[in-house]
């Protein structure tokens, strides 16, 4: 049956929020992308996300013609931790069951995002009858488990618990890398045969290469300096620290007349209040401590139309996570010709290419990372080649190209 009318949940995070939040990151993106996507295709596409004040109330139609995002009301409308919306879903539900009525709408298929979102879709799978779901994690809750590295960081047993059970009833779950493919039936168990593995994509249109004069200009840097760039949520998952103390390396092994390092750092809000950000707060103090407090500057959350600016004003970009199921940033700096630096953990292991598109360095080890950045630092020629091959290998991951292979997905379940 051909794909005509498509429900997608994405219930904890909408995804036209700014990017760099707390809860804000690949997954926004993700989910935006590929809606317009389908949208472009013809496909009716609803995006049901709970309203909490950061986005337009009631109906968006932010996605092109025939998308839109549905904020359905289910609690204060204000921004709440993820295992607060637990107690919200079944209002959640009811009011993704009310709009559709209202609308007399019937969907061929529902794709739910995070395990909060597959739990709605099983109640909806129950009150609209035989509609097939498939489901895309992003994260998995015993995956960070695996890495975290205090209790207090660890996932609440009800998660892993939701996850397991969402992975029992969808039709078909959505790996976006071989790593996590291998992680569901490791770690939970799941057979194979419900797993298609599908990878995101990137827009091409808006991440490509910018001179690099331009971009330095639209940024603020000057032409010499040797820029360095971070992107993503400010949370110890991440492993600033470990690019902060390769950075102080780097620094102290750095000729006294050496062009000067810049690293901005994009996610967060640095104006936050300590005890609403820690792990920023531990950041500024490390910077201090670490005496790069010149060279370090946290610039917060970026509209993603200036997103591309930064890649392309980088000499190199690093990804220095504990774990990615992914790694979207990756591959938007990869797509705007910047090599990239990352952990060899999870999907960035079969995502950056070592020693074609990027380097992969073993995850907290900040020597090796500041071997790494000297080498592409001090070598233009190897850093132009990384950036061309990135360019190329980044074309293969085009929405059109992933909206192919997850519609074969979906084709067969419907």
């Amino acid at each position: 049956m051909k794909i005509q009318r498509l429900a997608i949940l994405s219930v904890h995070t909408c995804p036209l929020a700014m990017l760099g939040g707390k809860k804000t990151g690949g997954m926004n993106v993700y989910v935006r992308d590929l809606a317009r996507e389908f949208a472009r295709r013809g496909i009716q596409v609803d995006v049901f996300t709970r309203q909490q004040g950061l986005c337009t109330p009631g109906m968006a139609h932010d996605l092109g013609d025939g998308g839109r995002i549905v904020h359905v009301t289910a609690g204060p409308q204000v921004p709440l931790s993820t295992i607060a919306h637990l107690e919200l879903l079944p209002q959640f539900t009811q009011g993704v069951l009310d709009f559709a009525a209202g609308e007399n709408l019937d969907y061929d298929l529902i794709h739910s995002h995070y395990w909060l979102s597959g739990c709605v879709a099983r109640d909806l799978k129950a009150a609209w009858g035989r509609i097939p779901v498939a489901q895309m994690f992003h994260t998995l809750g015993l995956m960070k488990n695996r890495i975290a590295l205090h209790q207090q960081r660890q996932e609440p047993a009800v998660r892993i618990e939701k996850e397991r059970e969402v992975m029992a009833y969808v039709d078909c779950v959505v790996a976006a890398t071989p790593a996590e493919r291998a992680q569901l039936q490791w770690l939970y168990g799941l057979n194979l045969d419900k797993v298609a593995t599908v990878p995101p994509g990137v827009d091409l249109g808006r991440f490509h290469p910018v001179d690099l004069s331009m971009a330095r200009q639209r940024v603020g840097v000057p032409l010499k300096d040797r820029m360095i760039l971070f992107v993503g949520r400010i949370e110890p998952l991440k492993g600033i620290d470990t690019l902060l103390k390769a950075i102080a390396i780097l620094r102290a092994g750095c000729p006294a007349d050496a062009p000067c390092l810049y690293l901005p750092i994009i996610g967060g809000d640095p104006d936050d209040p300590a005890h609403e950000n820690a792990e920023m707060e531990r950041l500024k103090r490390m910077r201090v401590e670490l005496g790069i407090e010149d060279v370090v500057t946290f610039l917060g959350a970026k509209d993603q139309d200036t997103l591309h600016y930064y890649y392309s004003a980088a000499e190199v970009v690093v990804v220095p996570s504990h774990y990615e199921s992914f790694g979207m940033v990756a591959l938007e700096a990869m797509a705007c010709g910047t090599p990239v630096i990352a952990s060899q953990v999870g999907g960035l292991a079969f995502l950056v290419q070592d020693g074609e598109t990027g380097f992969h360095v073993e995850d907290q080890n900040a020597p090796a990372l500041a071997g790494k950045l000297s080498l592409i630092l001090d070598n233009p020629t190897l850093r132009q080649r990384l950036g061309q091959q990135a360019i190329a290998y980044a074309q293969g991951f085009a929405w059109r190209h992933v909206a192919d292979q997850l519609l074969a997905v979906f084709h067969k379940l419907s």
